[in-house]
């Protein structure tokens, strides 16, 4: 007999669903300009918040400027159980590239920008994403950006500091420096690099969110992913969300999606069981 998993975890000092939303496809093609169809991403998000969502990850520099832009339209005044999280870190240029945006103006500016974008005073969660790799954390000292924001924190700018592509030795330097209430690093079935920093985390009480959830399967893996979600009546997706669900208690997930069918998909996502044998059958993948 295994246990139900809990539906929410605590982040920051709020409980939110642990499957939450991703803004990053509401802008348009390569996170880039505006999306083809405005209404269209106005009511994924009305139906996210509709369907018990709580928990929106965001950026400034998707679009950039879109995202935050859009939820606010359709979103404002903003449901008091909502918990907004953006990250910052990099900008964009005209051709669509991802810079580094780490020096102290940037990081303050960003911050700024977020909080015009969305009409808030005050976010509830900013991310430091790092940018010494790509999606793959490098090692490197964090102690000048993230003492920004720890001062932008004191000034009630930003209620709440996480982190995202990160090492443990990362993590625990930030630690001196501020409370860290999340981390946000690329995982999934088959990327499983994090899984002693899920389990460190998760002592500690600290959700962990990972990005890229279908990311970098084998066309073997994602073969075998299929019949799997086939023999058990779900999909692809659906499996990969249930797995890291069960996978730890503090894993949040924020898929993302522009289509209402889909957001509904990985919402169900949160009703599967796996069957151990199942489990099994999934790591077997990585």
């Amino acid at each position: 007999m295994h246990t139900r998993h809990s539906d929410t975890y605590q982040l920051g000092d709020r409980q939110v669903k642990r499957i939450g939303y991703g803004a990053m496809q509401l802008a348009g093609p390569g996170v880039f300009g505006p999306p083809k169809n405005i209404e269209a991403a106005h009511e994924v998000l009305r139906e996210a918040i509709a369907s018990g969502v709580n928990h929106i990850d965001t950026s400034d520099f998707y679009g950039p400027y879109v995202t935050n832009k859009i939820i606010r339209e359709a979103l404002a005044p903003y449901p008091d159980d909502l918990v907004i999280v953006s990250k910052i870190g990099a900008r964009r240029d005209d051709k669509a590239n991802w810079l580094p945006a780490f020096s102290a103006p940037e990081l303050r500016q960003a911050v700024e920008s977020n909080l015009t974008n969305l009409g808030i005073e005050q976010i509830e969660v900013i991310n430091l994403r790092l940018m010494f790799g790509t999606h793959a954390p490098e090692e490197g000292s964090l102690e000048a950006p993230l003492s920004v924001l720890a001062e932008l924190q004191q000034e009630g700018l930003i209620r709440h500091i996480g982190l995202s592509n990160v090492t443990m030795t990362q993590i625990e330097e930030a630690k001196k420096i501020c409370n860290i209430v999340c981390v946000q690093n690329h995982y999934n079935l088959v990327h499983r690099h994090d899984d002693a920093m899920i389990d460190a985390l998760a002592a500690e009480g600290i959700p962990y969110v990972p990005f890229f959830p279908l990311g970098g399967f084998t066309p073997i893996q994602s073969t075998r992913l299929n019949e799997l979600a086939k023999q058990h009546q779900a999909t692809p997706m659906q499996l990969a969300l249930a797995f890291l669900l069960q996978r730890s208690e503090n894993i949040l997930l924020i898929p993302g999606t522009g289509s209402v069918a889909h957001l509904r998909e990985n919402l169900a996502a949160a009703e599967l069981t796996l069957p151990p044998e199942l489990i099994d059958e999934l790591n077997a993948l990585a």
